[in-house]
């Protein structure tokens, strides 16, 4: 039988897990179908939804394509899929430095209301593109609205947490 090797096109499904069992991103459509990002299905399916906090990660259900190697996902499960097999399985577990680093304190911040646009009206779990002078942007949640200032966290949504993806190769193209 085949094996995936370093290189060869593939299509894969898969789930990303939590610690705690939370599905964060799949393939698989029965994990899109609970999503409450906002898109409609048609949206998710087409691959359309933009929403970082969407079920369907952004993407359509079904198999994804990659080549081995290019890093379409984390390295990890790239070095996971060479020798498998269609149809094969493999848990992958990958610490949080290795995927969307710790969690890190000093990336939440305060703003004073005055340095922001006075038709600003942010809201806790509002997602947020900050530019400084030098047209540097930083994407930020919003944590804590104040009368004088708002709180930011510009960690990503996924800092701090060990990842877990349960990848199966389902063709070599």
């Amino acid at each position: 039988m085949a094996q995936a090797q370093q290189g060869s096109k593939v299509k894969i499904d898969y789930r990303g897990l939590l610690e705690d069992g939370t599905v964060f991103d799949s393939t698989f459509e029965s994990d899109l179908a609970d999503d409450d990002c906002g898109c409609d299905d048609e949206q998710c399916e087409s691959g359309d939804c933009s929403e970082d906090d969407c079920g369907c990660g952004g993407h359509a259900a079904g198999p994804m394509e990659l080549t081995i190697g290019d890093h379409a996902l984390f390295s990890q499960i790239d070095d996971a899929l060479v020798g498998m097999a269609p149809g094969e399985t493999k848990k992958v577990i990958i610490p949080a430095a290795d995927a969307f680093g710790e969690y890190d304190p000093e990336k939440v911040f305060d703003v004073p209301r005055s340095d922001m646009p006075a038709d600003l009206q942010p809201e806790v779990g509002d997602e947020l593109v900050l530019t400084n002078e030098d047209d540097e942007e930083l994407g930020v949640c919003v944590v804590e609205v104040k009368p004088d200032s708002v709180t930011f966290d510009s960690n990503h949504p996924l800092a701090g947490e060990d990842l877990t993806f349960e990848v199966t190769l389902v063709e070599i193209l």
